[in-house]
């Protein structure tokens, strides 16, 4: 199927869908851009900033207006987005090809399977931007926001060819390096190394927010404590969503990292210097590792 790509409608005009219109924009990729969502503000603002070129809080209005989908909400919210879009869609030649960029895609997958019948809309390509900022809505929004960072399609059976190399052809417009992963592995690894760490930010400036000394802490804290828990100023809404919907992928993490946790605390408890120094040293290691991949990566972009 041949799927036109003049009219980009994004669901959610916040930091990622507002830097996504931008990008495209900019790119040449689409002509013109439309906002839908609850709040006419936000979406009035976009036209203001010249975001969008127009908006809707009509869902009818916004799939008949679109050549491309962006469904840019927290993961709970767009799968069930995807429930009230896929089962408008059932039967119809054409209509407008569906993307995403939520950071869970099991949910996702699951819910639109189970509005199309058990099976995969082959107009459906799940996508995830690795890109991002603590700060959210449409005026943080940025035409590079997504230049030299990854995008992980996760196209899956039943996937149209076509509409997947459309998606994958929109990313790279806009200067994205675009990889691809099955369902599972994307969560699994988004966990670890995304997932994981906010809840772990979130959670101790929780509680040393809560700590007699708060103030003392806060006000002496250095550098290192500054850069762990930046993300933890992230929007409460999409983690707290994130959380819930990348559930049996996170708790697997937390498991892992409260095993090794356990482990420092007896070394620390025993003054086991011998373990403290090895278990520092490993991670020393993979951390000046994982610098010089980035490193690398960056040498070879252009």
């Amino acid at each position: 199927m041949n799927y036109p790509a003049n009219n980009v409608v994004i669901l959610g005009l916040g930091l990622i869908g507002g830097s996504l219109a931008r990008a495209l924009r900019s790119s040449g990729f689409s002509q013109r851009f439309i906002g839908y969502g609850h709040r006419e503000p936000s979406l009035r603002r976009g036209v203001e900033l010249g975001v969008i070129d127009d908006f809707t809080l009509d869902l009818d209005e916004a799939i008949e207006q679109a050549d491309i989908l962006v469904v840019c909400t927290p993961t709970l919210v767009a799968s069930n987005m995807l429930r009230q879009i896929l089962p408008k869609l059932v039967g119809r030649t054409g209509g407008p090809l569906i993307t995403d960029v939520a950071s869970v895609k099991g949910n996702i997958l699951n819910a639109a399977r189970q509005a199309w019948d058990g099976r995969m809309p082959p107009q459906l390509v799940l996508g995830h931007p690795i890109a991002g900022s603590e700060r959210s809505g449409v005026d943080a929004s940025s035409a590079d926001l997504f230049v030299n960072h990854r995008v992980i399609l996760t196209p899956v059976e039943g996937n149209d060819p076509a509409a997947v190399e459309l998606i994958r052809a929109m990313w790279d417009s806009v200067g994205a390096e675009v990889v691809d992963m099955t369902v599972a592995e994307h969560d699994a690894v988004l966990a670890a190394t995304s997932h994981l760490p906010h809840v772990l930010a979130y959670t101790l400036v929780d509680a040393l927010a809560q700590s007699d000394a708060s103030d003392d802490i806060f006000r002496f804290a250095a550098g290192g404590f500054r850069d762990f828990t930046r993300i933890a100023s992230s929007d409460p809404v999409m983690w707290r969503d994130i959380a819930i919907a990348n559930k049996a992928a996170l708790l697997d993490a937390i498991d892992t990292f409260s095993e090794h946790l356990g482990c420092l605390r007896s070394a620390v408890a025993a003054e086991n210097a011998d373990q403290l120094f090895d278990t520092f040293s490993r991670a020393k290691q993979a951390r000046d590792e994982f610098s010089s991949i980035l490193a690398q990566r960056n040498k070879q972009k252009p």
